[in-house]
C-alpha cells in the first residue's frame, strides 16, 4: 500500500471547492479513497464537482460566517465521521492601488482568506488533538511570501495566513497534527482569469499581453495547473510526510523559496 493509498477511509473538508484549486483538491483526495466535504457559496458549482466522485459530498456554506461553519461541521461529522483532513483554501483577490483601497475591500478581503481561514480550521482542532492526529493544510500563495504591487490587502492576508500556520504548527507540534502552507504562484483558475480582465479593462492591454506579463513572473515561463497544487496537498495529507510542519511550500517554479 502506498503511503497515499493509506489515507482511504479517512474524512477531509475542502472549501472552496466548487471550482479550481478547490476542485482538483477534492478530486485527488476523492480519487484516494478519501470521503470529501467540499463547501462554497455557490451552490451549483459544488454540484457539479459532486457528481464527479461518489465520494465527494457538498455543503452551501460561507467561511466567514462563524455559525455557519459550525453548521457546516455538525452535518458533515454526523453523517461521515469527525475530519481527519481539512483544507482551508476559499479565497478571492481585488486589484487597486493601497491609497484607492477601500476599507470595505480591505475588510472583505481579510475576512475572506484569513478570517475564513481561521474558521475553518478552529471547530477540528480540539478533536484532532485528542486523537492525536490530524492533518491542516491551507492554500496560502506566493503573496504570503513575498509583496506585490495592487493587492495589498490579499498580501496582507496572505502572509496572515503563513503566520496562522506557523502558530497552529508550534502548539500541535507534539500532538501527532501537522500543519502546514502551499503557497501557489499564479494557478491558470478562474480567478487567474479575473486578473487577466482587470488588467486588460485597466491598461487596455490585450488578453494574451496580460497574461504573458503574469506566467512571465513565473522563471519557467508557464502557469501553475490546479492538479499540481492538488498533488502537494495529497502528499502533505500522507502518512509519509508526518515529519513534515509549520511549512510554507512554495509551488511557484522558483519565484520564491
Amino acid at each position: 500500500m502506498s503511503a497515499v493509498q493509506a489515507i482511504a477511509g479517512k474524512h477531509a473538508l475542502v472549501t472552496g471547492g466548487g471550482s479550481g484549486v478547490g476542485r482538483a483538491t477534492a478530486l485527488a483526495l476523492a480519487e484516494a479513497g478519501v470521503n470529501v466535504t467540499i463547501c462554497g457559496r455557490r451552490e451549483e458549482a459544488l454540484a457539479e464537482v459532486e457528481k464527479e466522485n461518489d465520494r465527494i459530498f457538498a455543503i452551501v456554506a460561507d467561511v466567514t460566517d462563524e455559525a455557519e461553519m459550525a453548521t457546516l461541521y455538525e452535518k458533515a461529522e454526523a453523517a461521515r465521521g469527525p475530519f481527519d483532513i481539512v483544507v482551508a483554501n476559499a479565497g478571492m483577490a481585488g486589484s487597486a492601488p493601497a491609497h484607492k483601497t477601500a476599507l470595505v475591500d480591505w475588510r472583505r478581503t481579510l475576512d475572506v482568506n484569513l478570517t475564513g481561514a481561521f474558521l475553518t480550521v478552529k471547530p477540528a482542532l480540539a478533536g484532532m488533538l485528542a486523537r492525536k492526529q490530524g492533518r491542516l493544510v491551507f492554500v496560502a500563495s506566493t503573496a504570503g511570501l513575498k509583496g506585490y504591487a495592487y493587492v495589498a490587502p490579499y498580501v496582507a492576508a496572505k502572509h496572515g495566513v503563513v503566520g496562522l500556520m506557523r502558530a497552529l504548527a508550534a502548539e500541535t507540534a507534539k500532538s501527532g497534527v501537522t500543519v502546514n502552507a502551499v503557497c501557489p504562484g499564479f494557478v491558470e483558475t478562474d480567478m487567474l482569469e479575473e486578473s487577466v480582465r482587470r488588467i486588460v479593462e485597466k491598461t487596455g492591454r490585450s488578453a494574451d499581453d496580460a497574461r504573458a506579463s503574469l506566467s512571465a513572473i513565473n522563471p519557467q515561463g508557464r502557469f501553475i495547473q490546479a492538479e499540481e497544487i492538488a498533488a502537494a496537498v495529497l502528499w502533505l495529507c500522507s502518512d509519509v510526510a508526518r515529519s513534515i510542519t509549520g511549512q510554507a511550500i512554495s509551488v511557484s517554479g522558483g519565484e520564491t523559496w
